[in-house]
């Protein structure tokens, strides 16, 4: 399986590189996308897939939290990194409403200054929308030459799933999905979206998988996601779409395989 979206570089994950992808070897998540969310960290998830060729991947992009640190000399860093053998999205970029850590008209000049710098160098979006619905969409509007990307973490309605799809975008779920409290309404929208447009990841350290089994989870990691817990993601779809596991697994592989040309 292929885990499209882990934060590496997170501190929580700080020495333990070696044991987190061993675990994910031994979960049958053989390759994993490490996202970039600043300049900084897209830098050194870039290190990281280095250090671990055709296993790690990365991507390069500013998230709508750090806009604020977005510049001229930011926006040239992203465009060197993305010329990188093993860089193959643009991102984390979108827009969050929801905390607003960086002004939304920051934010929105970020999010255009990527997505203007993905018609560049042709290389597949990774997004980020958070209670920014509808700006987020009317921006994305505006760029004609767009890539192919994915919607990352996706928690939104079955009415905005649509509207991605008709737009050519995958959707991205997360242990979100395995969450019935918070999250019931994505059954639906996972027996809507079409297998072929279904990407799986972790977002870890974050989203841990509610369907886990305590016996998997350490004292220390009792609330840290990791790779290794990608196979209750695609558990859980299969649930859903009431189709085997093994046709969950092989059919997102493909998908990320086919997105990002891995």
């Amino acid at each position: 399986m292929i885990d499209i979206g882990i934060n590496l570089t997170n501190k929580q994950f700080a020495g333990e590189y070696d044991k987190i992808i061993d675990r994910a070897i031994k979960a049958e998540v053989d390759t994993i996308l490490l996202t970039g969310t600043s300049v900084r960290s897209s830098n050194e998830a870039l290190a990281l897939a280095k250090k671990y060729p055709k296993r790690l991947y990365a991507t390069a992009g500013i998230h709508p939290h750090d806009a604020k640190t977005m510049s001229a000399e930011s926006i040239k860093n992203l465009q060197a990194l993305l010329n990188q053998k093993y860089v193959v999205a643009v991102g984390e970029c979108g827009l969050d409403f929801d905390r607003d850590f960086s002004p939304r008209p920051v934010q929105e000049a970020c999010f255009h200054a990527q997505l203007s710098l993905a018609e560049e160098v042709h290389k597949p979006l990774f997004l980020h929308e958070r209670a920014a619905f509808v700006r987020f969409t009317a921006i994305l509007a505006e760029h004609n030459r767009l890539p192919e990307g994915v919607v990352h973490c996706f928690t939104g309605s079955l009415k905005e799933a649509k509207t991605y799809l008709d737009a050519g975008y995958y959707i991205g779920f997360t242990g979100a999905v395995s969450d019935s409290k918070r999250f019931a309404h994505l059954e639906e929208v996972v027996r809507y979206v079409p297998l072929d447009r279904i990407l799986i990841e972790t977002d870890a350290p974050f989203m841990l998988p509610k369907n886990v089994p305590q016996s998997q989870l350490s004292q220390y990691q009792s609330r840290r996601n990791e790779p290794a817990f990608l196979p209750y993601v695609a558990q859980t779809i299969a649930q859903f779409k009431e189709i085997p596991f093994e046709t969950v697994s092989s059919a997102t592989t493909l998908n990320a395989q086919t997105l990002f040309k891995l």
